[in-house]
C-alpha cells in the first residue's frame, strides 16, 4: 500500500476510521497546520499515522466479537510503552482500556498495538466509572512519599480513614480508588525495588494497608531480577493481589532455562540481519557510527571514574563484551550511555541503538517481527529505561492467570454482578 494520499483519500481514510484531526494529531504528535497538509495532498501523510488509522478500520470491520474470546479482561494503567500489555496479551488477556500521560510514549502504544479504545490521558481527571468493566488490573505506578499529617490527626480525634486520607494527592489513589470502583479479580503492580524502603518504609506500609486492610485483597510481593530472562540486571518489586483466597506462589513462577547474555541482542553486523536506518546500515547492517562514543564524551566518563575510582566510590562506566550480563537500564540512559556502554575491538565503545533496548527490555528479539520505535533515539531511550521487561511480566502473567480464572468461575456462579462504589463498600463486600 502506498503511504502518499491526495486530499479526499486521506480524509476518506481519517473519516471511515471515526478519527478526527484532533485525534491525528494525539498519535502522531504532529501539528494541525500538518495534517492539514496531509488532508490537501501536500506533503506525504506520516507513516504511524496511516497504520493506525487502517488498524482501526479494519478492527471495526472484523468487529470486536469476531476475535478469539479472551481468558480474561484487563486495564493497562501508567501504560508507558505497553510492556505489561505486550505479557498479558501473550498470557491470554483483551486490553479494554489503557491510559498513559506522556503523548511520546502513546504514539509508540498506538504504532504497536491494535486498539478498539483511545488511549486516555490523565487518570487523576478520569472517574473510576468511566472505565469498563475487567477482571485485571495492571500498573506500574510512580513512587510518592504519603503524607501522614491527615491520618494521625484522624486517629486522635478517634475518626474512621480509610486510603482516600491516606493516599489522596498520590498517583497510588488512583489505583486504589479504582480497585475500590470496579473490584477486580486481581491486580499487579510493579514498582522499583526500593519502594520497600521509599521514605523509611511508611510508603510501602501505607501501600499494604491500603490493599490489604482497607479493600481486603490477598496480597504477595517479590523483588524479582530480569537478568533470568534478558542479559540485563534489573529488579523490580511486583505486588499482586487476588480478591480472593487462592493458593498462588511466587516460588512457583518459571524461569528459562538458561540464561541469556548480551550477544544474544546485539546486532550481529555480518549480514545476518536487514539494514533498519538509522540504527544499523550496508549490507551488512553494521551499527551506525553516531552510536560509538565522541573521543571528548569518552574522555570525559574516563576521568569521571577515575576521580571518583580515588575517592573511593562505586561510580563510573560499565563496558559490556558478549558475554556480559549489563546493568540496569534507566530512563537517562540517552545522556551519555554511561551505564551500559559495548566494547568495539580497535575503537571507542558505543551506545546500544534503540533495536537493543527493544531487545534488552525483551519487547523484540532478533528474527521476530519488529517492535515499532516511531520516536526519536532520546524519546526511545527514555521509554525503554522506564519500561517492564517484558518476558519476565509475562511469566507473571501465565502464573496469575489460573487463579484470576478461576476467581472468574467463582463469580460467575455466585452471579454477584458487584460493582463497589467507595471504599467503605469495599470493606463490606470482602469477607
Amino acid at each position: 500500500m502506498t503511504s502518499h494520499y491526495h486530499h479526499t483519500d486521506f480524509s476518506l481514510l481519517r473519516e471511515k476510521a471515526g478519527m478526527t484531526i484532533e485525534d491525528v494529531m494525539e498519535l502522531t504528535g504532529k501539528s494541525k497546520s500538518t495534517v492539514y497538509r496531509w488532508e490537501k495532498g501536500q506533503i506525504q501523510a506520516d507513516r504511524l499515522a496511516l497504520k493506525v488509522i487502517n488498524e482501526r478500520i479494519a478492527y471495526a470491520i472484523r468487529g470486536q466479537q469476531s476475535q478469539p474470546d479472551a481468558s480474561f479482561r484487563f486495564i493497562d494503567l501508567f501504560a508507558g510503552i505497553g510492556g505489561m500489555r505486550k505479557a498479558f496479551d501473550a498470557a491470554g488477556g483483551r486490553c479494554v482500556f489503557t491510559s498513559e500521560w506522556n503523548k511520546y510514549a502513546r504514539m509508540t502504544y498506538h504504532a504497536n498495538f491494535e486498539c478498539s479504545h483511545d488511549v486516555a490521558g490523565d487518570i487523576t481527571k478520569i472517574e473510576a466509572s468511566a472505565i469498563p468493566k475487567h477482571d485485571l488490573l495492571v500498573a506500574g505506578f510512580p513512587c510518592q512519599p504519603f503524607s501522614i499529617a491527615g491520618v494521625s490527626k484522624k486517629n486522635s480525634l478517634g475518626r474512621a480513614h480509610g486510603f482516600e486520607d491516606k493516599t489522596q494527592g498520590t498517583l497510588f489513589f488512583d489505583v486504589a480508588r479504582i480497585i475500590a470502583h470496579h473490584r477486580p479479580a486481581a491486580f499487579l503492580l510493579e514498582n522499583v525495588k526500593n519502594l520497600k524502603s521509599h521514605d523509611k518504609g511508611r510508603t510501602f506500609r501505607t501501600i499494604m494497608e491500603t490493599l490489604q486492610d482497607d479493600l481486603g485483597y490477598h496480597v504477595h510481593y517479590q523483588v524479582i531480577n530480569a537478568r533470568h530472562w534478558v542479559p540485563q540486571s534489573r529488579e523490580r518489586i511486583f505486588i499482586v493481589g487476588f480478591r480472593d483466597r487462592v493458593p498462588f506462589d511466587f516460588d512457583q513462577l518459571v524461569y528459562p532455562k538458561k540464561s541469556p547474555v548480551l550477544g544474544d541482542i546485539l546486532h550481529p553486523q555480518n549480514g545476518d540481519e536487514e539494514a533498519e536506518i538509522p540504527f544499523t546500515v550496508g549490507d551488512g547492517a553494521l551499527v551506525a557510527d553516531k552510536y560509538t562514543l565522541t573521543e571528548n564524551l569518552w574522555e570525559y566518563l574516563q576521568a569521571y571514574a577515575d576521580k571518583h575510582k580515588a575517592a573511593g566510590n562505586g561510580f563510573g562506566f560499565g563496558i559490556n563484551g558478549r558475554d556480559d550480563v549489563t546493568r540496569t537500564l534507566s530512563a537517562r540512559y540517552y545522556k551519555d550511555g554511561s551505564e551500559i556502554l559495548v566494547h568495539q575491538a580497535g575503537k571507542r565503545p558505543r551506545r546500544l541503538t534503540p533495536r537493543e533496548c527493544a531487545r534488552l527490555m525483551g519487547f523484540d528479539m532478533p528474527g521476530v517481527p519488529l517492535f515499532e520505535i516511531p520516536v526519536s533515539d532520546t524519546q526511545a531511550y527514555m521509554q525503554f529505561g522506564n519500561a517492564v521487561v517484558v518476558p519476565k511480566v509475562k511469566a507473571i502473567a501465565e502464573l496469575m492467570r489460573p487463579h484470576v480464572e478461576s476467581i472468574i468461575q467463582e463469580n460467575r456462579k455466585g452471579d454477584s454482578g458487584l460493582v463497589v462504589k467507595d471504599f467503605h463498600e469495599a470493606k463490606t463486600a470482602v469477607v
